[in-house]
């Protein structure tokens, strides 16, 4: 007998050992600074394990009375799932002990202590609840499933554990309270910061700048970027950390079509990797930005221009919907969450940032605001004692513009081209083929006529061997059938002679048109001998390498020959939105216009020629876009003076247009882009 009470006492001392490790370990845990979730996680477990219970709920008090179920434990044996009646019962009863504030044991199908039917105990299981309250107010309750027959003073010793756990969850409550105002605290005072320092500029790329810096700081996370609406595009204007960056780099750009695809559909858009509930084009931005930049998580925000107060807007005519100033867009590269507490600064950030960027573009926007802050920073040109000098300083400024549209200069266009021989034709191929020799080199002289270049068809020799060896063949029968006619071995029959005629006569025939398609494929095996058609030499460069064993079309340029020792010319490519002021001048003075060069080689000496030949049509040449080609004669330099002529050798000209007003001479240019771009658009 004292063995079995020795070892109850045992069993005993190690259940309170082992709750009072619980215990310890739930106060622990009340002090720590963890997740509201992890913590009532550890905590209902613990508290259900040192009871010894079924099962408990923690619940919290949320915005507006309402309860929120936290954690549970077994909650489905209670028998509340899908017992409407039962559940309204038991979260009255959740109400009644709310209001109390006292911790209550409830039996298993019975009322509450006042005996109020309506807030019954509708399960099998003993209630052992507990409110949990600060300083201030009752912010949860813990709900414990106990088993039903345990004694009365076991069943208070569960009511008074529970009521020292709900102080300590009350202590953890207390402790997160006091880090959320804190961080409110801290919060509202860079909140402040951020406010007056975006309203500070009316500059829109420096208030891009700020909100960029100062946002992420105030957001705290990786990166932030903001984007400014131009038309229907919008453009990266800022990013956080950045003083400069490549604005024509492929990550700039994608995010910047992202932005603008954002902003076409008006509403925000939260990225943490799943795109399916996005819009196609949406997602298709953000797939291709992702890609290139790598980041897990994105937040785009439209800044929508703020609307006029309610007071001032007219019912009947509500004011049309403003399109967005930009984007607003977050970055996490490394965390792929974007959290509640992250997403409501980022909203806060958006909506201060919307008002201070629509302030400074439309603020930017007025009429001739560069001219007005111009003058507003230039009141001290008229305080007395600079008055003089202004005046003197403008007067000598008017003069200047003054002379600049009286005074002529010489007008002259410049244009890039070339020097060319006037005696010079290019080689084609006259068959399709295979280059199987290059007889030539660069810069040797050739005559007219001379072998260039031999080319392989494999089709036409093949086709002229068929041809050769069916014209043999056939003229071998033709000889045999001509011989038994003439022996009389054909038959001596008059239709076996009639035969015998026919089949004559149609060997004649097959080998008349044998011997035409010969004479066609001679023709065809001639033209794979590439001949040049004039005296001269050859000016392609390294046509060996170019050539040599190349496969080349019918009507491909093969090369080049000029007479390098005849008259030479300048060929001019002159952009085609300069054609107007040469036509023009030529008309005018009814003469070919001079023109003025240097070449390449030689940049310190001029030359003269004139204009012999303007083409009719504008043509695409390289870089230099749309242009016409201008022939200049030169024939009146002497050739001994131009150094090393060599085909092709650059030159830069201006041909000569009379004269003009020297203000015009400086600024033709920028007044037609003025008409073309902006008087009158195309």
């Amino acid at each position: 007998m004292s063995t079995e009470q020795q070892l109850n006492s045992n069993l005993i001392e190690q259940t309170k050992q082992q709750i009072r490790m619980l215990v310890n370990e739930i106060a622990q845990l009340s002090k720590s600074d963890i997740a509201p979730e992890e913590f009532y996680t550890e905590f209902l477990t613990k508290v259900v394990s040192a009871l010894a219970a079924v099962g408990g709920v923690v619940w919290t008090l949320e915005e507006q009375g309402r309860l929120a179920l936290q954690y549970q434990i077994n909650l489905q044996q209670t028998g509340l799932h899908g017992n409407e009646e039962a559940q309204q019962q038991h979260s009255r009863l959740l109400r009644q002990v709310l209001t109390s504030g006292e911790p209550v044991l409830i039996p298993p199908h019975s009322g509450t202590a006042e005996g109020d039917d309506q807030t019954a105990n509708p399960t099998d299981f003993l209630l052992v609840m507990g409110p949990v309250k600060t300083d201030l107010e009752t912010v949860g309750l813990i709900e414990i499933f106990q088993r039903p027959d345990s004694g009365l003073n076991t069943q208070k010793g569960y009511l008074r554990f529970l009521g020292q756990m709900c102080d300590l969850a009350a202590d953890f409550m207390k402790s997160r309270q006091l880090r959320h105002f804190s961080d409110r605290q801290v919060m509202w005072s860079r909140l402040e910061d951020f406010t007056r320092t975006i309203h500070g500029s009316l500059d829109p790329r420096l208030t891009a700048y700020t909100i960029a810096n100062e946002g992420r700081r105030l957001i705290e996370c990786d990166r932030v970027s903001v984007a400014l609406a131009h038309g229907k595009k919008c453009r990266i204007e800022a990013v956080s950390g950045q003083d400069t960056f490549d604005k024509r780099s492929n990550t700039v750009r994608l995010l910047g079509e992202l932005a603008t695809r954002v902003v076409e559909v008006n509403e925000p858009v939260w990225y943490t990797g799943d795109t399916s509930s996005f819009a196609p084009q949406i997602e298709d931005a953000i797939h291709d930005y992702v890609d290139e930049s790598h980041s897990k998580s994105v937040a785009v925000l439209p800044l929508l221009r703020p609307q006029p107060p309610e007071e001032e807007q007219d019912p009947d005519n509500p004011p049309p919907v403003q399109p967005p100033v930009g984007a607003l867009i977050v970055e996490q590269i490394e965390d792929s969450r974007l959290p509640e507490q992250m997403r409501q600064r980022i909203a806060v950030v958006a909506d201060h940032s919307s008002l201070s960027m629509a302030n400074a573009m439309e603020h930017q926007s007025l009429f001739l605001m560069p001219l007005w802050r111009m003058i507003g920073k230039s009141k001290w040109l008229i305080e007395a004692k600079r008055l003089p000098k202004t005046i003197t300083i403008t007067a000598v400024v008017l003069i200047l513009l003054i002379g600049m549209f009286v005074f002529p200069w010489d007008f002259e266009l410049e244009s890039n081209g070339t020097l060319e021989p006037e005696l010079r034709s290019e080689v084609f191929a006259r068959e399709s083929g295979n280059i199987k020799k290059v007889l030539v080199r660069h810069g040797q002289e050739v005559g007219q006529g001379a072998l260039l270049a031999e080319m392989l068809n494999v089709e036409v020799e093949t086709r002229y061997r068929e041809i050769t060896g069916n014209l043999q063949a056939t003229r071998e029968r033709l000889r045999a059938q001509q011989y038994l006619n003439r022996s009389g071995r054909g038959g001596s029959s008059q239709e076996d002679r009639n035969r015998l005629g026919g089949e004559i006569q149609a060997l004649e025939e097959e080998i008349i048109s044998l011997k035409a398609q010969q004479t066609l494929y001679e023709e065809k095996k001639k033209d794979l001998k590439i001949l040049s058609p004039r005296e001269g030499r050859i000016v392609t460069w390294d046509i060996e390498n170019l050539l040599d064993g190349r496969p080349v079309e019918r009507g491909q340029v093969l090369m080049q020959v000029a007479d390098t020792s005849g008259p030479w010319q300048l060929e001019l490519q002159m952009p085609e939105d300069r054609m107007g002021y040469l036509i023009n001048a030529q008309q005018e003075t009814g003469e070919d216009l001079p023109v003025t060069f240097i070449l390449a080689t030689e940049p310190g000496k001029e030359f003269q020629g004139i204009i012999k030949e303007t083409h009719y049509s504008a043509e695409v040449r390289g870089e230099e876009g749309n242009t016409v080609l201008i022939k200049v004669d030169i024939s009146d330099v002497d050739q001994t003076e131009l150094p090393n002529l060599m085909p092709g050798a650059e030159v830069k000209a201006k041909v000569y247009c009379g004269q003009r007003s020297i203000a015009y001479v400086l600024f033709h240019d920028l007044w037609a882009f003025i008409q073309s771009r902006v008087l009158f658009r195309f």
